[in-house]
């Protein structure tokens, strides 16, 4: 009987290399569990933890509990693992638009309709299905390396792990906000001056699939400037410093400047113009994104043009007569 072979089954084989440690005098008195944490920074707690309670790390040659106390100077024996299910998701051949790649983490410009994880009607042809076979090494992480998403219809940069390494340094940017992700927006309406809107976001109360700013919602704030003044919409860049789902369409439209195409918080169109209604998905992109390299901490960039679409329409806003103000 043939089975099905691919990269990612490739990947899943492997098991990483035992990594030796010898307790230093300064972690005497330290639980097995804290000292590892600092011996191997690379890993969250909770990973290196998952690997004491299965019996993964040895002290002086016996398995020992995460609690164990150290006296200094015991060898630490780690048998890494993988620390996700192994993903069923089929690798496919979809092209990806590769901005940067290293033995790490990979980023990508994402078009607008590609849908970034599977899920409910949407098995395949999705971002995941993408790297897995670009790269069948994902397919030992959590999520396949994914850190952070874009919706279906938004464009723009996303980073991806390649290691687990690099997926605890990314996820721990991103919690610590050092990562910046800035997105241009066409919104709706006359926006004459920038702002900084720092409203919670959680699900909407009736409308379970939207979100909304809601009292008790998740920290969120998002810092808006003016580009350019068109009058009946405004183009923006837009600054993220916290990550919540439909974050900068929930707050454009809770300042009453919803995003140009936005099916789900934009109001009627009928009275814009033609150029703007014709528009079919939210006009939002991830133009620019910037963190630190997981494995030697150096300050990256990487920028990415406006889609076809986009351009197309900031061009057919511009040809009416006076509507084009600068900021």
């Amino acid at each position: 009987m043939t089975g099905h072979y691919s990269r990612a089954d490739e990947a899943r084989s492997v098991e990483p290399a035992p990594r030796t440690f010898v307790v230093p005098a300064a972690l005497a008195g330290c639980r097995l569990d804290q000292a590892l944490a600092q011996l191997w920074p690379a890993h969250s707690r909770s990973r290196l933890k998952a690997w004491i309670d299965a019996g993964r790390v040895t002290l002086d040659g016996a398995v020992a509990a995460p609690r164990r106390k150290l006296a200094g100077g015991e060898t630490l024996v780690v048998r890494p693992s993988e620390d996700a299910a192994p993903l069923r998701d089929a690798p496919e051949a979809i092209a990806l638009a590769i901005v940067y790649e290293d033995d790490d983490i990979l980023v990508v410009d994402k078009p607008a309709g590609l849908v970034v994880h599977p899920g409910a009607g949407n098995r395949a042809g999705t971002l995941l299905n993408a790297l897995l076979h670009h790269a069948g090494a994902t397919a030992a992480l959590q999520r396949g390396g994914i850190v952070h998403r874009l919706d279906k219809d938004t464009s723009g940069l996303m980073v991806v792990a390649k290691t687990a390494e690099a997926q605890t340094s990314l996820v721990r940017q991103l919690a610590s906000r050092t990562v910046a992700r800035h997105y241009v927006a066409l919104a709706r309406g006359d926006l004459a001056k920038g702002v900084v809107v720092d409203a919670p976001i959680g699900r909407h109360p009736a409308q379970r699939t939207r979100m909304a700013v809601v009292e008790r919602g998740k920290p969120a704030r998002t810092h808006v400037d003016v580009i350019e003044r068109f009058g009946a919409a405004t183009l923006v860049r837009c600054r993220l410093e916290t990550g919540r789902t439909h974050q900068i369409r929930v707050h454009l439209a809770a300042i009453g400047h919803p995003l140009v195409g936005d099916p789900v918080y934009g109001r009627s169109a009928a009275a814009l113009p033609a150029e703007l209604r014709a528009f079919r998905r939210q006009a939002l992109h991830a133009e620019r994104l910037e963190l630190d390299h997981p494995r030697d901490g150096r300050r990256m960039a990487w920028t990415a043009p406006l889609p076809a679409d986009f351009a197309a329409l900031l061009s057919a806003v511009r040809r009416e007569p006076g509507t084009a103000q600068p900021a």
